[in-house]
């Protein structure tokens, strides 16, 4: 019997629509090759959304997504939206959606592909078979703590964590670097914050139960130096909401583009919602430039963390390595030499790959 897994896929603003276009037609093949069928609802979120409706995500939406086996989202956001109310603005659907569906654990893999390590602008010996993952907590820390305020004297935001969203964090920082190298650095500023001492203390406390697991503590100053001076020396990296929005941003350039970086945002049951790294891009929206390997890979993640179709989700990586191999390109990875080619064109390639 066929399995059926349905998916909600949010294509956003921007660029968004394009890179979903190209991710839907490998979702499709996908089902088409091997035995699993996808059931495809397609909503607004975001700025389009607001047009449509008057608010960045509905209540129907949300329910769209809590029913289904995986959410898929493109991008969100635009220049035209930024002088909306905050709670109006595209990129508040984003928060809502975390808090609906219980989001804490935000994976965003940096990877450089053998084929692209010229793309990066730091040195090949430096970041040649680089594969670090950030596990960043998404649903507490500064963003979300309270008092928070300002007014025409001062701004104040408050910093805290409580034991659960530590310890749960950390178990899914041990369980990844489980099947992957059995490393994990826990990246804080414990010298000088009580909230970090707190988060370090906590992270140790989980690690007793897994001895075979090598934990590093690291300040989050040195970790973004070591990042760009030695980033092999990574494997899995926890840390903190705010921390962990500045170094996955910071490892993702170790790709040469933001536009290779896919990510997945969990819940304690392994629901997901998948979405590329990188903005709406509306500079570049409907040109037909964008890069759409980031929201493809974002696919892969979404068959092996929610859907457990692990060979499936190597077959696409496979894929993707087949193209870039290749030497096709899109415009932000494209070096002299290579093919260049347009957002649906890639989609088509890695759809001709999955094929052979």
């Amino acid at each position: 019997m066929m399995r059926i897994f349905r998916l909600t896929v949010l294509p956003g603003d921007g660029i968004g629509p394009e890179v979903m276009e190209a991710a839907v037609s490998v979702i499709l093949k996908m089902g088409e090759h091997y035995g699993v069928e996808f059931e495809l609802n397609t909503e607004l979120i975001g700025g389009s959304s607001y047009e449509e409706y008057g608010v960045p995500v509905t209540d129907e939406t949300l329910q769209a997504c809590k029913e289904s086996d995986a959410v898929l989202l493109g991008a969100i956001g635009g220049p035209q939206w930024d002088k909306l109310p905050h709670h109006k603005k595209p990129e508040s659907a984003l928060l809502k959606l975390r808090h609906a569906l219980e989001l804490y654990s935000n994976l965003r893999p940096a990877k450089v592909y053998a084929s692209l390590v010229e793309a990066s602008p730091l040195k090949e010996e430096v970041v040649a078979a680089t594969d670090v993952m950030v596990v960043r907590e998404l649903t507490g820390g500064i963003y979300f703590g309270s008092p928070r305020g300002s007014d025409e004297n001062r701004g104040w935001n408050t910093l805290t964590y409580s034991r659960p969203e530590v310890e749960r964090i950390a178990r899914i920082a041990f369980e990844l670097a489980g099947k992957r190298r059995n490393n994990v650095t826990s990246v804080h500023k414990a010298n000088v914050l009580e909230s970090s001492q707190f988060w370090k203390d906590v992270v140790h406390e989980v690690h007793r139960n897994y001895p075979h697991i090598s934990l590093t503590d690291m300040y989050v100053d040195n970790a973004a130096m070591q990042l760009v001076k030695a980033p092999k020396q990574f494997d899995v990296m926890v840390t903190s909401n705010l921390f962990g929005d500045v170094l996955s941003d910071c490892a993702a350039m170790l790709t040469g583009s933001i536009g290779m970086l896919p990510s997945a945002s969990l819940n304690k049951d392994g629901f997901g919602m998948y979405e590329p790294i990188h903005g709406s891009a509306p500079d570049i929206a409907g040109q037909d430039v964008a890069n759409p390997l980031a929201t493809i890979l974002s696919v892969s993640m979404m068959l092996r963390y929610s859907l457990n179709q692990v060979a499936l989700a190597d077959k696409i990586n496979a894929a993707v390595n087949t193209v870039l191999d290749q030497g096709y390109r899109t415009q932000d990875i494209a070096a002299d030499g290579d093919t260049v080619v347009g957002t649906s064109k890639m989609g088509d390639l890695v759809v001709e790959a999955l094929k052979d």
